[in-house]
């Protein structure tokens, strides 16, 4: 993958495959610790931890379209290229937790990419399933919280066209400016 943030969207459309209701999405970024850090956590059905331990080997999944599953491996391989870490817990019947932390500066890093399109994706595709979306740089963020959104338009759905473009307008407004025309 080119950029992170189809890192992120692969992941998460794991989620929503294991039946979540709802995904929590987090990327915080600190210049002053040179990290970068990915969070993907859901509600899902879970995974045991014969599973865990072997999700991460390009040469296992749980398709049977193909004989590889490479968005998780894929992923880990990317954070520990730069130096960073990964982590990845689930318990079954409870949901999954996947961690990703870049060294922010390695030469390594895949761009971030476009995190407000990957965001406006997931939502407006699968608007049955709740999101939080959490973008920080240096302690400054935003959150966008579908569960608040819906309780707010009180039955007017996502995908309603009107609603959708401000979703996409609030999710590039808000990174464009915590951003402060930095590209990460």
């Amino acid at each position: 993958m080119t950029e992170l943030s189809l890192n992120v969207l692969d992941i998460a459309q794991n989620s929503v495959k294991a039946k979540a209701s709802l995904i929590e999405i987090s990327v915080d970024i600190s210049t002053a610790e040179n990290r970068l850090t990915i969070t993907i956590k859901d509600n899902g059905c879970g995974m045991d931890e014969d599973t865990v331990n072997k999700v991460t080997d390009p040469f296992y999944t749980t398709r049977t379209t193909r004989k590889v599953g490479l968005g998780v491996p894929f992923f880990k391989m990317s954070a520990e290229m730069t130096g960073g870490h990964f982590n990845i817990s689930s318990e079954k019947g409870k949901g999954t937790e996947v961690n990703a932390e870049y060294v922010l500066d390695s030469i390594d890093r895949m761009p971030l990419g476009d995190m407000p399109s990957t965001v406006e994706t997931l939502v407006l595709y699968n608007t049955d399933i709740d999101f939080i979306y959490k973008y920080s740089v240096d302690g400054e963020g935003f959150e966008l919280d579908t569960v608040q959104m819906k309780d707010m338009l009180g039955g007017i759905p996502l995908d309603n066209p009107d609603v959708a473009e401000y979703i996409k307008g609030f999710l590039r407004e808000n990174t464009d400016e915590i951003n402060k025309d930095k590209t990460f």
